[in-house]
C-alpha cells in the first residue's frame, strides 16, 4: 500500500488519460520527440530510405510457395485443381517473377552499405526502411549484410505488419500515425529508392515528390525509381506532362533505374558530390 494513499494519479502516468483523444497532441509529440532523442542518441546524421511493397517476397520464398500450391494440387490428381487452387497457384506465380524486386533490394541495399561503412563517419547515408516485410525487409537485410545498421520505422496497421528480424533493436521505431513516419522519413533523407508498390508506396513517392517539387525542403534528395518495366506501365508521366498537370523539368525530378549497380552509382556519385565532397 502507499504511503500516502491520498495522492492522485499523476496525469503523465495516467493511461486512460493519456490514450484518450484529449492527449492526442501528447502523443504526436511523444512521436517526433521520442524518434528525435533516440536518433541524436545514436548519431544518426542522414539515411537512403527504401520504399516498395510488403507483399514482394525473395525468389527462395516465392519458390517455396509456389511448391506448396503445386503439392496440394498435385495431391488431388486425378481430380482437378479447385479454383481456389488456382488462384493460389496464380498469386504464387505472380510472387515469382516479382521476386528479383526483393533481390535486387537486397543487393543495393547491401552496396550502400559497404560504401557508408567507408566514409569517415559511418552513420552517414544509413538505409532506413517502414521496419516491415517486403521490400522494407529486403534493405535491412542487404544492410546487416554488409555488417552495418540500418532504421526501421514500422506502424501500427490491423493486418500489417510486425518489425522485420533486421533491424538492431535500438534503431527500431513503432509509429501510430501516419504523417509523423512519413515526416521522419523526409526529415533525415539525402534519396530516397522507390521500388515497386501498392497504395502506401504511391502515397509515399508522390510526398517526397511534392515536397521538392514546391521547394519546401531547404535540401537535395535524390529520388530513384527502381524497375522502369513496373513504374512506365503503373505511372504515365510523360501524360502528366501532355495534360499540362506537371512541368517537362518535373521528370528531372526523379531517375529511373533497372539494376542495383546502376541505381548504386547513381546514388554514390550523386550523394559524394552533394553531401560528403562540398560539404
Amino acid at each position: 500500500m502507499s504511503e500516502y494513499p491520498h495522492l492522485g494519479v499523476k496525469a503523465y502516468k495516467n493511461l486512460e488519460f493519456l490514450n484518450s483523444p484529449d492527449a492526442r497532441v501528447i502523443r504526436l509529440l511523444a512521436e517526433y520527440l521520442e524518434p528525435l532523442r533516440r536518433l541524436r542518441q545514436q548519431q544518426v546524421r542522414d539515411t537512403i530510405v527504401f520504399f516498395g511493397s510488403a507483399r514482394l517476397k525473395s525468389t527462395e520464398d516465392a519458390n517455396k510457395e509456389k511448391e506448396e500450391v503445386l503439392a496440394g494440387i498435385n495431391a488431388r490428381k486425378p481430380k482437378d485443381p479447385t479454383p481456389g487452387q488456382l488462384e493460389l497457384l496464380k498469386r504464387a506465380e505472380t510472387h515469382l517473377t516479382m521476386a528479383h524486386y526483393y533481390d535486387e533490394a537486397v543487393e543495393l541495399a547491401r552496396l550502400l552499405t559497404e560504401w557508408s561503412l567507408s566514409i569517415s563517419d559511418p552513420q552517414r547515408m544509413m538505409i532506413m526502411s517502414g521496419g516491415g516485410p517486403g521490400i522494407m525487409e529486403a534493405a535491412n537485410r542487404g544492410a546487416q549484410q554488409a555488417g552495418g545498421r540500418s532504421i526501421g520505422l514500422n506502424i501500427s496497421l490491423p493486418f500489417e505488419q510486425d518489425s522485420n528480424p533486421y533491424i538492431p533493436p535500438e534503431l527500431n521505431f513503432e509509429f501510430h500515425y501516419f504523417f509523423m513516419r512519413k515526416f521522419w522519413f523526409v526529415y533525415l533523407s539525402k534519396a530516397a529508392v522507390v521500388f515497386p508498390g501498392g497504395f502506401g508506396t504511391l502515397d509515399e513517392l508522390f510526398e517526397v515528390l511534392t515536397l521538392i517539387q514546391t521547394q519546401k525542403l531547404r535540401k537535395k534528395i535524390f529520388v530513384i525509381l527502381y524497375g522502369k518495366e513496373f513504374w512506365n506501365e503503373v505511372l504515365n508521366f510523360d501524360k502528366l506532362v501532355e495534360f499540362g498537370v506537371i512541368s517537362k523539368s518535373d521528370l528531372d525530378l526523379f531517375k529511373l533505374c533497372d539494376s542495383p549497380s546502376q541505381a548504386f552509382s547513381y546514388l554514390k556519385t550523386s550523394l559524394e558530390d552533394e553531401y560528403l565532397i562540398r560539404g
